[in-house]
């Protein structure tokens, strides 16, 4: 495990997957069939991801690709706008788009309608990850959908395979979305093999479920996933909290109850404040109370990206907040 402690330590991370524009209703508790004012930014997994990384002081670089359109070049400017390295992306033309997401700041019947007809992202070939310089890095994280679509699925496993190499770390959010996938028999599989070629796993209840073959398999899946020696999981049950499997342990974490305003965002939140706070010294069980934290304020907010706290605005949550729950 501290090989892989040690990456994320290291505090520069090479993000795998997509960046993509959320057009979100305004204000808060409109239904986007009825909303006059929408508003734009930036959105996707792992620009979502990025952007809470480097607004927790870490170094963050996105490889993937986008449209050659005012699309593409508007979710460009928007990473460049929080800080994310653009060095690795690159604009793609044809008839490939940016994926778009167009939802509402509301829990009752939320929706989110999102678009992903014929996406740029799926097109990061094997020259683009060949052109990552992997030594200004110490830790690759990817999110699952990079692997629904050739060429970016044989692409990210041989960036998988230099990044190893080079001595990094892999760290793989499982972000199972069906509607990427050809079939849930080839999802099982490939996110399988991805999760097996990883030393921290990071998926919820349903995830962890859908690769054993069933929801109420999750759990031993994880845990079976956990006994590769180095290897960190972590199992997370939505308002039940999660279960960290590390060095044979099983920690176990609650939420921070808020007042939420929408349900998405919470993940990508997540995972870039877990990994920013073990970079900052925390402990793997204070690191996931801060991911925990880091969900509770994206959930509270409007926005994904935009809704993500610095620094100084999740340790302002924590100390206001009376806890997390009981486990």
């Amino acid at each position: 495990m501290s090989a892989l402690m040690d990456g994320i330590r290291g505090n520069r991370f090479v993000v795998f997957g997509r960046a993509g524009m959320d057009m979100f209703a305004a204000p808060v508790g409109t239904k986007s069939e009825h909303a006059d004012t929408f508003h734009a930014d930036l959105g996707g997994s792992s620009a979502n991801t990025c952007a809470g990384l480097v607004k927790l002081g870490s170094q963050a670089a996105l490889v993937t690709s986008v449209s050659d359109d005012a699309v593409g070049r508007f979710c460009v400017n928007k990473l460049a706008h929080y800080g994310v390295e653009t060095t690795y992306v690159r604009a793609v033309g044809g008839e490939y788009r940016n994926s778009l997401a167009v939802y509402e700041s509301c829990i009752e019947d939320f929706q989110n309608v999102i678009y992903r007809n014929g996406v740029a992202d799926f097109q990061v070939t094997d020259a683009d990850v060949d052109q990552v310089d992997y030594g200004r890095f110490t830790a690759l994280v990817t999110a699952g959908t990079v692997f629904a679509a050739e060429p970016s699925r044989g692409s990210t496993f041989r960036a998988f395979d230099t990044a190893k190499a080079a001595g990094l770390p892999i760290i793989f959010d499982i972000d199972y979305r069906p509607y990427s996938w050809p079939s849930a028999e080839v999802a099982a599989d490939v996110l399988s093999r991805a999760g097996e070629a990883s030393d921290m796993i990071v998926g919820n209840d349903e995830e962890f479920g859908f690769m054993a073959g069933g929801i109420d398999k999750g759990l031993d899946k994880a845990r079976e996933l956990a006994q590769r020696p180095g290897r960190i999981v972590i199992y997370k049950m939505g308002e039940k909290g999660a279960v960290t499997f590390a060095d044979g342990q099983e920690i176990r974490t609650g939420i921070y109850p808020v007042e939420a305003v929408k349900p998405n965002g919470a993940g990508d939140s997540f995972i870039s404040g877990l990994l920013a706070s073990v970079a900052a010294g925390h402990s793997l069980h204070d690191a996931v109370l801060r991911g925990s934290a880091s969900a509770s304020i994206v959930v509270s907010k409007p926005g994904c990206a935009p809704a993500m706290p610095d620094t100084a605005q999740l340790d302002a949550f924590l100390a206001s907040h009376p806890g997390p729950t009981d486990t």
